[in-house]
């Protein structure tokens, strides 16, 4: 008996009910099918509804026609913020001209002294403005959590309605989650002091977000 099937049974025992096969057939169907529970109406277009989200979440957003035009984009949003035009980027990223637009950017994992990162991200959610992130070896978690500056380029194609929507996308493209999943809904925060919200407490004090499409 496995320590799920221990505990699950302690519970029928101290409820007095007992399962049956069928019982335990239809419980494993029900969470096989991933149903998905009430929603919200719909009633926006996702794109318009996640930059709102992550605007109202103090990310800020640009958009781009393409993905070569991201390096200059990033360039400006660096030199008008005064932030250091050097930092990392996901592998994914390096075959974009960096160099073109002034920008010094290593494919490699984020460091303690890397203070800008750019990374993709897997999908978006349009209903909470959330970035998704699968872990993996060329997607490093650090790039999007060390830096002080977070830069997202985000594939307006793979902006889903819900939160449920970007699961089953997992679901029907890699079969099963990585072993990690990370969301991220703006720059980091936290209000534990006082009840004083203070930006980048646990990551990035800014989040830019680059829609392409």
């Amino acid at each position: 008996m496995s320590a799920r099937e221990n505990i699950l049974g302690r519970v029928r025992n101290a409820l007095n009910r007992k399962a049956s096969p069928a019982d335990t057939a239809h419980i494993d169907a029900h969470i096989a099918a991933h149903p998905v529970g009430m929603q919200p109406p719909r009633d926006w277009e996702p794109e318009l509804r996640f930059r709102a989200r992550a605007e109202a979440l103090a990310s800020t957003v640009e958009k781009v026609s393409s993905l070569q035009a991201v390096p200059d984009a990033v360039a400006r949003y660096l030199v008008v913020n005064k932030l250091p035009t050097s930092g990392v980027c996901w592998p994914g990223l390096r075959h974009l001209d960096w160099i073109g637009a002034g920008l010094g950017m290593e494919d490699r994992p984020a460091r303690g002294a890397d203070l800008v990162g750019i990374t993709g991200c897997y999908c978006a959610v349009a209903e909470t403005g959330t970035l998704v992130f699968l872990s993996g070896p060329d997607t490093p978690a650090a790039t999007s959590l060390l830096p002080e500056t977070h830069i997202a380029i985000v594939d307006t194609a793979r902006i889903v309605p819900f939160m449920e929507d970007a699961w089953a996308l997992v679901r029907a493209e890699r079969g099963r989650p990585p072993r990690a999943v990370n969301f991220v809904s703006g720059p980091s925060r936290t209000a534990d002091i006082e009840q004083t919200v203070t930006m980048g407490a646990h990551g990035p004090y800014r989040v830019h977000i680059i829609l392409v499409g």
